[in-house]
């Protein structure tokens, strides 16, 4: 498998992660061990996809660069935009989502009240195919399953998730329907913007959902 490489300096690349690829390897190599045997060298995973998700992931080249990446990550200073596809109609439109994330069954998370330490996700979305709900995501926090978790809780799940969809109905998608749609960001004094749209999945690839994505070309302009 040859990856997709949308940007590459020396001090990191950026990469087009294909859905259903897991990011450490399992029992096939996942995609660190491929991007590092692909590019020859050593890399720094600074953030990471879920093996359902697809699109932009960046990579460092030396440890001092992934340092560099992980403050940033912290303190927020890299903004992420990702699109998702849901086949049931949101609680609400548009908005945020807070809550704690609290350890569920078998690997899952839920949303609770509490705010002690809690995920925040702002979104906004538009009637896409018939039957289907387009989101624009932009997480605040980077916690685990937390997209996943936050359109779940609006009784939104996205499609083709077979952990927080009903199994029977994810089944039935070709993929999972979230996508790392966009990064922006600020590294030694240069500014970086990345869009990159999906390529794989006949939700994301419909006409309607393309001009809608198109719509959302710049997503920081929309937060």
């Amino acid at each position: 498998m040859t990856l997709p490489v949308v940007f590459e300096s020396n001090e990191f690349v950026v990469l087009d992660k294909p859905d259903g690829l897991s990011f450490h390897s399992e029992q096939q190599p996942g995609l660190v061990v491929l991007a590092e045997r692909q590019l020859n060298q050593t890399l720094y995973p600074v953030h990471r996809l879920d093996k359902m998700t697809s699109g932009l992931v960046i990579m460092a080249k030396t440890d001092q660069v992934a340092r560099q990446f992980q403050q940033m990550f912290e303190q927020r200073l890299i903004e992420k935009y990702y699109l998702a596809i849901s086949t049931h109609k949101p609680k609400k439109k548009q908005g945020w989502v807070k809550g704690d994330m609290v350890a569920s069954r078998r690997g899952s998370w839920r949303l609770s009240v509490g705010m002690m330490n809690p995920a925040i996700t702002q979104f906004i979305s538009l009637a896409s195919q018939p039957g289907e709900r387009f989101f624009l995501v932009k997480p605040h926090t980077g916690k685990t399953h937390q997209i996943r978790v936050a359109l779940k809780s609006l009784g939104a799940p996205i499609a083709g998730d077979i952990r927080y969809q009903l199994v029977a109905d994810a089944m039935q998608e070709e993929r999972g329907y979230l996508h790392a749609f966009a990064l922006r960001f600020s590294l030694n004094n240069h500014q970086f913007e990345f869009v990159l749209a999906p390529s794989s999945g006949q939700r994301f690839l419909a006409n309607s959902t393309f001009l809608t994505a198109q719509r959302w070309a710049e997503p920081w302009m929309h937060f």
